[in-house]
């Protein structure tokens, strides 16, 4: 699914198993592609063996993950049986499908109903299909998603056939590529459609060479596609069968990605969900930026998402971190596989440094490569870590660039976006009274620093959102969609930390691997630094000029001394947590 989204498309299906017996995979999938990824999903849904109650529970699942397009079809018979027979209490054809869900449902689904330029198994008379497929139209069908076919000229005929019977929705051409030969004649030939000459010919010499089908196929399909667009069909419906590389070589082939891996526009600088409720939500904290499926799993019970203001941020119950999705991913074989076994913390920084290099695809703490944004600050970001300070999250500040910019852009066309420096990491606690000074100097900035046990110090004039990325749009009002606040860190300080308990549980009990990342999971400090001056580019790195752990080859020191010799600033409560008075600092929210 990740690979669709970079692909861009406007939506994705999900297919229904003869008789529901897969739904629970399919409402599953429905639900992750919406929410987690993103991504405007069609499911199919049929009538084949679905019972009443199946068919509700179906509609129902897709409601609530936000899902507003169902591509409504009888269904082929299940295998065991010869021919398609109505079960009791259901449904005979699409077209009582189409009605059921527009009687039930109103306009909040797009129903999709199929079109047969070539027939069907069934019914080979193509006025008495051109007749159903008029009828699903008028009985609330919104589109027509038609069967694969390799003959342009045919199809482009049907449509006009389409057309002059008084169907006008959009009608979507299907378009199979072509993986291997052996699929693509078994392919053809269940569909009965139409196979150019040219096109076995052209096949049939390199049948055995998988790569050669596939890049001569590429050639053929992008023809086919390229006269379809020519026509004035502007969309493109393509089986990928799960395997997206002919899929992508198509595309590629017409000039339709982009090397960009978020080729489409941004309305937010995070991927948006497109969940019950969701659709709205434009505030998350920056803690999870790299976290996304995460914080859309620890957010998925709350009954509202913020939409122009993050709001009182004591209110959200973020979810526990036992639920699906949260702690670390992979085996523990396949995550020292990645990792490694570290035996000091030089050996964890190069991990960071190899990471920040494009050597690794995940850290713990991301989900996913370093991204471009990055690329402004990576050579500080691998300094820091070279030196024993692990960087978790960051960003460059940003002053003021158009928001069509290839990396730093987001948001409606004509507009400008900001941000500020921000940077999360872990730090030793012989440095963090240190780090806390000099923060203590520099009115601009603004932390928040905590450790496993809950020792919380900040400098922030509230628990309130300080807003480090936000965006100024023609007619609209200043849009901030990546705050920093208290409560929020807290949730995530919790999941960091655990992320780090689960990496060093994928090394042996009394390992030095494991002994090393629990040591600096106990007694380290996760802290995260705002410059609240956006014309700033290198003010929080600044902060941490000279300081590095002393001995990364040995064992680590994890005592906390004091700062320039005497005790840290004195501490007022904070929501039951402690936090520095410095009321020369201070955090900033733009009104």
């Amino acid at each position: 699914m990740d690979r669709m989204h970079d692909l861009g498309p406007s939506f994705i299906d999900v297919t229904w198993g003869a008789g529901g017996s897969l739904s629970h995979l399919t409402c599953e999938m429905v639900n992750v592609a919406q929410t987690v990824y993103g991504l405007e999903t069609c499911m199919h849904l049929t009538c084949t063996d679905m019972e009443l109650h199946k068919v509700d529970n179906a509609l129902h699942e897709a409601y609530k993950a936000g899902c507003t397009n169902i591509l409504a079809l009888r269904g082929d018979p299940p295998r065991d049986t010869e021919k398609w027979q109505a079960i009791e209490g259901g449904f005979r054809y699409a077209l009582d499908l189409v009605k059921y869900i527009k009687s039930k449902y109103g306009d909040h689904f797009d129903i999709g109903v199929a079109g047969y330029p070539e027939g069907c198994e069934d019914e080979q008379d193509p006025d008495v299909l051109m007749d159903h497929l008029k009828q699903k139209v008028d009985a609330g069908g919104t589109f027509v998603v038609t069967q694969m076919f390799y003959d342009v000229d045919n199809f482009l005929s049907w449509v006009d056939q389409c057309r002059a019977r008084g169907i006008t929705v959009p009608i979507v051409p299907g378009i199979m590529p072509i993986q291997t030969h052996a699929a693509f004649l078994r392919r053809a030939n269940w569909s009965k459609c139409k196979v150019p000459e040219n096109w076995l010919n052209a096949l049939e010499p390199i049948k055995n060479d998988d790569a050669a089908v596939r890049e001569v196929g590429k050639d053929l399909v992008a023809e086919m596609c390229r006269k379809l667009l020519n026509a004035g069909i502007y969309s493109l419906h393509f089986y990928t069968m799960n395997l997206a590389q002919s899929t992508r070589m198509v595309l590629e082939e017409l000039g339709l990605t982009s090397r960009d891996p978020t080729p489409t526009k941004k309305p937010l600088p995070w991927r948006q969900s497109l969940g019950l409720n969701r659709r709205e939500e434009d505030v998350r904290p920056v803690f999870w930026k790299n976290r996304h499926k995460s914080y859309i799993a620890r957010t998925q019970d709350w009954d509202e998402f913020p939409n122009g203001r993050w709001g009182d941020s004591r209110s959200p119950a973020f979810g526990e971190l036992d639920a699906y999705g949260i702690g670390l991913k992979g085996s523990n074989e396949q995550n020292i596989k990645l990792w490694g076994k570290p035996q000091s913390l030089r050996d964890i920084s190069n991990i960071f440094v190899r990471f920040l290099n494009d050597d690794l695809g995940s850290l713990p703490w991301s989900e996913w490569p370093v991204t471009e944004e990055a690329g402004a600050i990576r050579s500080e970001l691998i300094d820091l870590n070279q030196r024993g300070l692990l960087t978790i999250t960051s960003q460059p500040s940003v002053n003021g660039v158009k928001s069509s910019h290839p990396i730093h852009g987001w948001g409606p066309h004509g507009g400008y976006v900001y941000q500020k420096a921000y940077l999360e990491l872990l730090i030793s606690p012989s440095l963090i009274a240190e780090l806390i000074d000099r923060i203590d100097q520099n009115t601009n900035i603004t932390f928040y620093s905590v450790n496993k046990d809950g020792d919380l110090r900040t400098n922030a004039p509230s628990d309130g959102p300080n807003a480090v990325t936000w965006g100024v749009f023609p007619g609209k009002e200043i849009v901030q969609p990546t705050i920093v606040e208290t409560i929020s860190f807290l949730a995530w300080k919790d999941e960091a930390f655990r992320l780090g308990s689960d990496w060093a549980n994928c090394h042996p009990a009394r390992s030095a691997s494991r002994e090393l990342i629990e040591g600096i999971m106990n007694n380290w400090y996760l802290i995260n630094i705002v410059d609240n001056d956006f014309h700033s580019t290198h003010g929080v790195f600044d902060l941490f000029h000279g300081l590095q752990v002393e001995n990364m080859d040995g064992p680590l020191d994890h005592s906390k001394p004091v700062a320039n010799g005497h005790d840290p600033k004195p501490l007022i409560e904070l929501n039951g947590f402690h936090k520095q008075k410095n009321p020369g600092v201070f955090g900033e929210v733009l009104n």
